[in-house]
């Protein structure tokens, strides 16, 4: 939605934008657990390393489907 209050159609490539750029933060997180949960750089590494791709494929389908969402949008009404 914009600063009018019109609906706007979602890019493909924001969403994969926001996928990735979310999955880095969340990779990192997730290597700061695994290494503090099993006290390896390596291991930690390794779990990082597998969530990245099925997370960033996972983010991006769960964000285009609640791009069908009609759910919580609305159009401003001119006052």
């Amino acid at each position: 939605m914009n600063m009018h209050g019109k609906l706007l159609k979602i890019a493909h490539r924001r969403s994969m934008a926001k996928a990735v750029s979310w999955r880095i933060l969340g990779s990192v997180d997730t290597f700061v657990i695994g290494f503090l949960v099993t006290g390896h750089a390596s291991l930690g590494a390794i779990i990082a390393g597998t969530e990245i791709i099925t997370k960033i494929v996972l983010y991006y389908l769960h964000e285009r489907f609640w791009g069908h969402i009609k759910w919580g949008l609305y159009q401003k009404e001119k006052s």
